[in-house]
């Protein structure tokens, strides 16, 4: 039995709320929950993922920095060894 006085109120059929519409019930703390993603629209679970990102994470990273990606340090040694051979 909990202590009277120190406990929050337990709230047994809370609703989730998602995009304005209940998702489902649960037990918490507080009497309505909203969410902006649930089990029926995330896209691991809906089977519908979409690719946001169509350039690699790490190729966006080395042009940011300067660095340039592997195909690109190729093309330059190669134009390099060219202009040496004339």
């Amino acid at each position: 039995m909990p202590k009277p006085d120190i406990h929050p109120t337990w709230y047994p059929d809370a609703k989730v709320i998602c995009n304005g519409e209940v998702v489902m019930t649960t037990g918490s703390t507080q009497p309505e929950i909203h969410v902006d993603v649930w089990s029926g629209n995330h896209p691991f679970f809906t089977g519908t993922q979409k690719i946001l990102d169509t350039e690699g994470r790490v190729d966006r990273f080395m042009r940011k920095y300067g660095m340039g990606s592997t195909s690109d340090n190729l093309t330059e040694e190669k134009k390099s060894s060219d202009q040496d051979a004339k």
